[in-house]
């Protein structure tokens, strides 16, 4: 189905994002934004990645075949009622928050009587960072991406909104609206209610001299990065998900008071189990497996740390017609079976690459 128009409102990170993978990698030629910042608006302009512009819902949005709403949950239901003046019938519109039960809920309401489409999206891809600035076309490649349909969805329409998702370089999934946001509670929202949690009790600990805050790093940071993503999008994730996330979260007060009480109690084959057991389920978190939804072939390559290494490599498999997915450097090295990981579409191109780098006598891991 050819897609010859669409919306987004909310050009920030995934918004610019998606502006910018929808001109240069789905080569979409009319891309239309709202945004209350007119500078992000006239800078993706200037950079050729929208058409048109406009800082209110208005004939901007007329024609479109697909609009993407890219604000935080609790504004998108008035967004959609404002746009039903503008847009054609057989139009999809769609969002990319983390919650979606409340959303459909909402939209349920008044949308089928319009014969307008809502599909939920999610992508499960991010920064810390925010605003068009920090757009990137690359952000969705091979992250997933997960759509909402409702039962009474037509098959030809969630087909056209997976076949544009895909054309982005992501994988879509298929899940619904009240099971995403089990899912989402329990590996996004609560962990960001966890990561602001641990910075708020070390900011309570902290004395005077600010040794905390300054000793604050390794671990620490890892762990609460997150900590530092937009407060008005998780509030509103709060609100909008409240039933799971208190589901999930006295799921989590449960195992920490078991810990609590087993660490007072010196149980050292508790304590033990407790660690030995998260170990061994994270440890199947690999970075490297992109689970059942694609297949894909990977070398692992012990390489120095020093400036041209990757470069190197990049430039011999390139010279020799060999084309890499992606790549990148390892940051979890624990198992000590190297530290360049290269992806690639077909296996042909994998085994080309081993015998290759083998030839010039690097160190190949084959999983």
């Amino acid at each position: 189905m050819e897609i010859n128009k669409v919306g987004i409102i909310g050009l920030g990170l995934i918004g610019g994002s998606l502006a910018r993978a929808l001109r240069i990698k789905s080569r979409i030629k009319n891309i239309v934004a709202l945004d209350i910042d007119e500078k992000s608006l006239k800078q993706a302009f200037d950079d050729g990645i929208i058409t048109n512009f406009t800082t209110s819902v208005d004939e901007t949005f007329s024609n479109c075949d697909i609009i993407f709403i890219c604000t935080p949950v609790k504004k998108i239901s008035n967004y959609v009622k404002e746009l039903l003046p503008f847009i054609n019938k057989e139009c999809i519109i769609t969002d990319v928050g983390s919650t979606k039960n409340d959303v459909v809920n909402t939209l349920n309401t008044y949308l089928n009587e319009k014969n307008i489409y809502f599909i939920g999206g999610h992508p499960m891809t991010g920064s810390e960072k925010t605003g068009y600035k920090a757009s990137k076309v690359y952000l969705f490649e091979n992250a997933y991406y997960i759509l909402t349909p409702q039962p009474e969805t037509p098959k030809n329409i969630l087909k056209k909104l997976k076949e544009l998702i895909s054309s982005l370089g992501a994988i879509p999934v298929i899940l619904s609206p009240e099971y995403h946001d089990l899912v989402t509670a329990s590996i996004s929202h609560v962990p960001h209610i966890i990561a602001s949690a641990l910075v708020n009790m070390v900011k309570s600990l902290d004395d005077e001299d600010k040794y905390m805050h300054k000793l604050a790093a390794g671990g620490f940071k890892d762990i609460t990065r997150i900590a530092s993503s937009s407060p008005e999008m998780w509030h509103n994730v709060c609100i909008t998900n409240q039933e799971q996330i208190l589901f999930v979260l006295d799921k989590f007060i449960n195992i920490l008071t078991e810990i609590s009480y087993h660490i007072k109690n010196k149980d050292d084959d508790y304590i033990w189990k407790f660690f030995d057991d998260a170990k061994r389920y994270r440890d199947t978190f690999s970075n490297r497996n992109p689970g059942p939804f694609i297949k894909t072939y990977e070398i692992i390559v012990d390489i120095l740390d020093k400036p041209g290494s990757i470069a190197n490599i990049a430039t011999l498999l390139s010279n020799n017609d060999i084309n890499i997915k992606n790549i990148g450097i390892i940051n979890n090295r624990e198992d000590g079976r190297g530290v360049l990981q290269i992806i690639f579409d077909t296996e042909e191109d994998q085994k080309k690459s081993i015998k290759l780098l083998r030839s010039m006598n690097y160190n190949i891991h084959v999983n």
